[in-house]
């Protein structure tokens, strides 16, 4: 398995990922940020301590000045990384990805990183690249101000809101943070445990929001929210229990800012085509990026977007200047708290035929090959290249491509009648090998 993917580095640890590797990865990451100040944290997979002393070793003997932050969430290393200008930085983690699984999030400068910046490394990789230097390791406990930070961004609240951490590196941050604006927090799976043993860590799949959506309902809270293993990524059900799609929450959040003022929303290619016209109509300018969280943050910050969001559950923030899982959620409960229940809102938010994400498992090494050829066939649709292939119609559209993160294809369809949505679906299907054709189509019925 290749473990250099898109936006980060990721494989199963002590497999794909060994220590052995993690040591190069880190004296490459050194090579390009030696000299300067580098953020470092972890989540709490079990993996995780072992391969963050790996990387702040690593990093310090080739002349970098580590600032350790611990054990953390993503956003927190976010923070970390504001509150101290520091130029670089790898949070040590696999997101929403199942425990076996590790990887890196990096920073290696003021930009997002790169397809070409994972690719730079990989060739410093094999290429056993190293430089040494005279480096520093200095603690910097970072938990205390991160909650004061987010907390001063947010309002105050009195709703009763359940909070599934999932087990994650948010289980006792996401409570804390609710809290202490006077939230009334029931908590779910909020003991930290990188065995993950009660759901998956990825929200974004409504069966891995069953347990919430029932707490819901038994607690009589005003709304649900559940968060990936790193807490960047959040999912969310309403006061009935149902799992909302994250489509409708990007809608609710951009209506929530354009109320306020005039800007760039930016979405990712996988959301309903209701999204951009929802942003239109509350008189915003709707930006469509790569799905991907470092092609969303790319956008966000080339755009100057007042919001950003993803249908895998990453809301980018301007007064924060990155995505938050937590944040998203007061910002969901603010809404609430001004506007009614949860299930009306989401109510208001037209819709149209469209299917969940549809994961189809491909472990062979020619994804780019296939989505290549699905391009060539469709070619006379003009397909849009942002993100795999995607061709848009007056009344819907479908889309293939190859996961950044993980061996599959994800695809995506919608319409607004059952006929027109099955034949978008046909003219997609036909641009691929019969073997992934047969095993959409039942799915694209099934809706």
């Amino acid at each position: 398995m290749n473990i250099f993917h898109a936006c980060d580095i990721r494989g199963i640890a002590g497999g794909d990922l060994t220590d052995v590797a993690a040591r190069k990865i880190a004296l490459a990451v050194g090579l390009k940020l030696a000299g300067r100040q580098v953020v470092v944290g972890g989540d709490v997979r079990l993996s995780t301590p072992a391969l963050q002393a790996i990387v702040i070793e690593t990093l310090a003997e080739s002349g970098c000045h580590v600032l350790d932050i611990g054990t953390v969430s993503t956003p927190a290393f976010s923070y970390a990384l504001k509150k101290t200008a520091a130029v670089g930085g790898v949070m040590v983690t696999a997101s929403h990805n199942p425990a076996p699984y590790n990887g890196f999030k990096l920073v290696l400068g003021p930009e997002p990183v790169s397809e070409a910046d994972i690719a730079d490394l990989a060739r410093l990789v094999a290429a056993g690249a190293r430089t040494e230097g005279s480096g520093s390791i200095a603690r910097l406990p970072v938990a205390a101000d991160y909650l004061a930070f987010t907390a001063a961004c947010a309002r105050r609240g009195s709703l009763k809101v359940v909070l599934d951490a999932g087990n994650g590196a948010v289980s006792r941050l996401a409570p804390q943070l609710f809290r202490s604006l006077g939230y009334d927090v029931v908590e779910l799976y909020c003991q930290p445990d990188g065995n993950f043993p009660h759901r998956p860590p990825n929200p974004a799949l409504a069966e891995n929001l069953a347990a919430l959506g029932a707490e819901v309902c038994r607690t009589g809270a005003a709304l649900g929210a559940a968060f990936d293993g790193d807490g960047d990524r959040v999912g969310f059900v309403d006061e009935t229990g149902r799992p909302l799609d994250n489509d409708d929450i990007i809608v609710l959040l951009a209506r929530h800012y354009l109320a306020r003022e005039s800007g760039a929303v930016v979405y990712d290619a996988k959301c309903s085509m209701v999204v951009a016209e929802e942003i239109a109509k509350a008189g915003g300018r709707a930006v469509m990026a790569r799905a991907g969280h470092t092609f969303s943050k790319q956008a966000f910050r080339r755009e100057n977007a007042l919001f950003a969001g993803e249908i895998s559950g990453h809301f980018f923030f301007r007064e924060l200047g990155y995505d938050d899982g937590a944040f998203a959620a007061l910002k969901i409960a603010e809404i609430v708290a001004a506007s009614g229940p949860l299930s009306v809102l989401a109510d208001s938010v037209p819709d149209y035929l469209l299917t969940p994400d549809i994961r189809i498992p491909y472990p062979q090494p020619d994804k780019q090959a296939v989505i290549a050829a699905a391009a060539a066939a469709l070619a006379p649709y003009r397909p849009n290249l942002i993100d795999g292939v995607r061709v848009e119609f007056p009344d819907g559209w479908g889309m293939i491509r190859a996961s950044v993160t993980e061996p599959l294809f994800t695809f995506r369809f919608e319409a607004k009648t059952p006929a027109r949505l099955a034949e978008i679906g046909d003219i997609l299907l036909g641009a691929l090998p019969a073997s992934l054709r047969e095993a959409v189509r039942p799915r694209i019925a099934a809706g």
